[in-house]
């Protein structure tokens, strides 16, 4: 395999079951990744943001999400509708043929943190298929020092390749599209579909596993802190208006979505914000409005003029934006 990028792990991909991928890019920064994204016709540039298409999938695929029932987690996992139990057999077979569907092919690394609070901080590592995935995920997490990277080892890892699908009749899945969880193995393997919120998600679920232990209560919202200190949590499903309630000028924002609450204080998982863009309004929302006129940003499924470039926000098939924001707090609202 060629390896090339800026930091190379010496933890390989190989001790995630890839040994013949063509070309390993590790660790590429946005610009570089805007280039890949746009040369293989994975996007389009709108002034800024990278404008990216999930084909058939648009949002998450709840009924494909599985939870390998394996001895190190089984008597852990609240099994149900939720948290639907796969055979460690089923998982080693679509891991191994992923594995021979990236033979040849050209694949992206990043490196990263879940967590901010460095008490409770997750190395991660995202392998995706597509350089626009990577840069999501060199969006939403946080990004690791330049010195962790060359020996830098992963506690999870997801691997992320939109173009391998399943066969529900021989592995077990509802459909082409997967999303299965190993927690012995600490690994999440997601395919058929290019809904990058999926990755995000996927995390979560991780860090919803494993901080419970350690006295962290893992919360689905966004927050905020006030001048002296005090930190407010807003509740709420997915397009409730978590992100436009804390994003208050007058207070400094966590983060908006993915948060632990320890006795240290509340701490954003994430380093990025991903927020619904649909109707989005400059007057009403000025800070997000201005992401998707940014550098860095992705929008996802939001509808663009092909010749003027000119984004429309108020088309409803305009959904979601994500972005990085180093100032948006992500390491706020707990001691250092």
């Amino acid at each position: 395999m060629q390896q090339i990028g800026p930091y190379i792990s010496s933890y390989g991909v190989e001790n995630h079951g890839i040994r013949s991928a063509n070309i390993v890019r590790w660790n590429y920064t946005a610009p570089a990744l805007y280039e890949h994204a746009i040369r293989a016709n994975e996007a389009m540039l709108a002034g800024g943001p990278l404008v990216v298409r999930t084909g058939d999938h648009t949002g998450r695929s709840a009924n494909d999400k599985f939870v390998v029932r394996e001895p190190t987690s089984e008597d852990k996992v609240w099994w149900g509708e939720v948290n639907r139990p796969f055979s460690t057999e089923d998982f080693e077979a679509i891991h191994r043929r992923m594995s021979a569907y990236v033979q040849g092919r050209g694949i992206f690394v990043q490196d990263c943190y879940a967590g901010a609070d460095a008490e409770y901080r997750m190395p991660i590592r995202i392998i995706t298929e597509h350089a626009w995935h990577s840069m999501f995920a060199r969006n939403m997490f946080i990004m690791a020092p330049d010195e962790d990277l060359p020996d830098f080892v992963p506690e999870f890892t997801v691997i992320q390749m939109p173009g391998f699908h399943a066969a529900p009749e021989v592995d077990g899945t509802d459909s082409t599209v997967f999303i299965l969880v190993d927690l012995g193995q600490r690994l999440v393997l997601i395919g058929g579909t290019s809904y990058a919120g999926e990755i995000k998600k996927s995390i979560f679920t991780i860090m919803n596993y494993l901080l419970p232990a350690r006295e962290v209560l893992p919360m689905h919202c966004s927050a905020n802190v006030g001048p002296d200190g005090d930190s407010a949590v807003f509740f709420g499903l997915s397009g409730t208006g978590k992100t436009t309630l804390s994003a208050d000028a007058t207070r400094t924002l966590i983060g908006d979505d993915e948060h632990g609450w320890s006795d240290r204080g509340v701490f954003n998982f994430e380093g990025g914000c991903y927020a619904k863009v649909i109707r989005l309004s400059e007057e009403a929302e000025p800070e997000i409005y201005d992401t998707t006129r940014r550098f860095g940003t992705i929008l996802e499924n939001v509808v663009l003029d092909p010749d003027s470039r000119i984004l429309d926000l108020d088309d409803e098939l305009s959904i979601f934006a994500e972005h990085a924001d180093g100032d948006q707090g992500s390491r706020r609202g707990y001691p250092d």
